[in-house]
């Protein structure tokens, strides 16, 4: 099913039991050679700081340390950037997996569209990881992945939101891709460009959502009744402070900047911890200049 109707979608969803791994088993990222602000991608990304200086080293040390961080709970591949793919520190738009294939998305920008034809990075995913690949650069619809598209992994549910960077036709290849029991699609607020921004899902059991991140606002009320007492809601405050770019690469450790996990009070803190997470931390203010957070430099392999 891949419906825009959360009444139809919900009532679906309620009968997918979750009987799938919900967290990846490793992760892939992108070091930050070249790390700079790309032109192109602040056209439609409004987080990006295009005036801020840039500091290179304080880049690669920041990402050092957040692969540091996620070895201590999962292994890490890190492949080497290109001082040519400025935003190749934000993989998971670009490549993502399932169990069985290695899915390329159609990215909307040019300087991102050099990202996908990595050959090396095809290539281990197909020849050594055995994966099928899918490249979607190839089909007329632009869809830029996990960047666009959240998915409970435990349940096959897709939440794709509409932007500049995904529209219906990009949004029905990945709901084929990935092979998703449900995709819900819904158009995110103007000011948007990536789904993942103002929404996550946790582990298949809990969301953090920003409201102020939808068009129509039923659509994140709706996801909230479905995940329940485990559905934090965030301010514009806190989306704006990434927030809701975190991620669960384990059933309990969720992994956030520190920017965004400064911005949660006390209540969600324990809304969280209520459902069975222990929140890592970790500082990225160079990186998140780019307009992603760590989320974004996180790739997922199952």
């Amino acid at each position: 099913m891949i419906t825009r109707d959360p009444e139809a979608f919900f009532a679906f969803a309620a009968g997918c039991d979750p009987d799938a791994p919900a967290c990846a088993k490793a992760v892939f990222m992108l070091s930050p050679e070249g790390f700079r602000l790309a032109e192109q991608s602040a056209t439609d990304n409004r987080y990006m700081r295009m005036t801020a200086p840039v500091d290179a080293a304080a880049a690669h040390a920041e990402h050092r340390a957040l692969q540091s961080a996620i070895r201590r709970c999962l292994p890490v591949i890190c492949f080497p950037g290109d001082a040519d793919t400025p935003d190749a520190v934000f993989p998971n738009n670009v490549f993502a997996l399932t169990t069985e294939r290695l899915i390329i998305g159609h990215m909307r920008h040019s300087v991102r569209q050099r990202e996908a034809a990595r050959e090396d990075i095809r290539r281990f995913f197909t020849e050594t990881l055995g994966r099928t690949l899918i490249d979607l650069g190839s089909q007329p619809g632009i869809c830029e992945l996990t960047g666009s598209l959240v998915i409970d992994r435990a349940r096959g549910l897709g939440y794709c939101g509409l932007s500049e960077r995904c529209d219906e036709a990009g949004a029905r290849a990945m709901h084929a891709a990935f092979g998703l029991r449900a995709t819900l699609m819904f158009d995110l607020a103007e000011d948007e460009y990536h789904t993942n921004v103002v929404l996550s899902i946790l582990a298949g059991r809990a969301a953090v959502i920003a409201p102020c991140g939808f068009h129509d606002r039923r659509v994140p009320a709706a996801i909230a009744g479905f995940y329940g007492d485990c559905a934090v809601r965030l301010s514009p405050a806190q989306k704006a402070d990434y927030a809701g770019n975190c991620i669960a690469l384990s059933g309990r450790e969720v992994f956030l900047s520190a920017r965004a996990e400064a911005s949660l009070d006390d209540s969600q803190r324990r809304q969280l911890a209520d459902s069975g997470f222990v929140l890592q931390a970790v500082p990225m203010p160079t990186l998140e200049l780019a307009g992603g957070s760590l989320r974004c430099c996180v790739g997922e392999i199952y």
